[in-house]
């Protein structure tokens, strides 16, 4: 039904089997798997530290805390979509005190079709997030790059006097001379150097 999109991985924390089952049948096996299941946040945390994981939803209360904190701590990790779900009572305490952190409340009881268009809702806010931490990453990347061939440039004006035009074009000639990308030419001057 997507063959162009990877499966997104779920893991169903709930003390209730039943709620565990009713989540697992609302999200369709080809958009949703591996799906995996854990009763209490002890479990839950260490089928985090051994499984790969893309949402993580939280049916509230668990059997060994109220799985919002567990919530709040597991949503520091990026790339985890986290959505609990709560008595409708505690909807909007609860809600509070998680958006702050990215995380998505849903109220029970809900039917198929809410619980559905919230997962798919959280799907879609951790693509989002995903593409704006990756985007993030490489321009820290040339942020990095940038400022070794500056440093390495800096240090060919000041030991050899050349002007910067010509500290450029060496590091643009030794790159290309040497098939390598200009930052390693840069590495190699400052070890050089700085040494």
């Amino acid at each position: 039904m997507y063959p162009d999109r990877p499966a997104v991985s779920v893991l169903i924390v709930s003390s209730s089997e039943k709620i565990s089952e009713f989540l697992a049948e609302v999200l369709p096996r080809e958009q949703f798997h591996p799906l995996f299941t854990a009763g209490s946040a002890g479990e839950a945390r260490r089928v985090l530290l051994e499984k790969s994981v893309d949402i993580l939803i939280v049916n509230t209360p668990l059997s060994d805390e109220s799985g919002i904190q567990f919530a709040v701590d597991a949503s520091g990790d990026n790339a985890l979509g986290v959505m609990v779900i709560v008595k409708s009572e505690l909807y909007d305490q609860v809600s509070y005190k998680v958006e702050e952190y990215g995380i998505l409340t849903a109220a029970k009881p809900s039917n198929r079709q809410t619980i559905y268009q919230s997962v798919k809702l959280l799907v879609a806010t951790r693509a989002r997030l995903k593409f704006y931490r990756d985007r993030t990453m490489t321009l820290e990347q040339k942020m990095r790059e940038i400022r070794l061939v500056s440093r390495a440039k800096l240090l060919l004006m000041e030991q050899l006097k050349m002007t910067e035009p010509e500290a450029h074009r060496y590091l643009e000639k030794a790159a290309m001379d040497n098939c390598v990308k200009k930052t390693e030419i840069a590495e190699r001057i400052i070890r050089t150097y700085e040494s």
